[in-house]
């Protein structure tokens, strides 16, 4: 999905090391680091990641971001307890 937007196939390749790779700005670091925060069991969004969030992010922004997160990882769940099969968005 995300090479129909636009996205280079080098940033998709990269995305499990977005924490270390150059091709991702900032911004996006932290947002990855987010949806993290929000989608691995175990771990939590601290106030810390909240406050450097706050520096790229209008509140507005930060509702949208959480709101959708939250919604795919509800998604999931959902599709995942019904047996939903892939839709293979994730291939290229």
């Amino acid at each position: 999905m995300s090479s129909k937007l636009g996205v280079s196939n080098e940033k998709i390749d990269a995305l499990p090391n977005y924490a270390n790779s150059d091709l991702y700005r900032e911004a996006e670091r932290l947002a990855l680091e987010f949806a993290d925060s929000m989608t691995i069991t175990g771990r939590d969004v601290s106030d810390e990641l909240f406050e450097r969030l706050r520096r790229f992010y209008a509140e507005d922004a930060l509702v949208e971001l959480t709101a959708t997160i939250a919604w795919e990882n509800s998604s999931s769940k959902f599709n995942r307890a019904l047996r939903v099969p892939s839709q293979e968005l994730w291939k290229r």
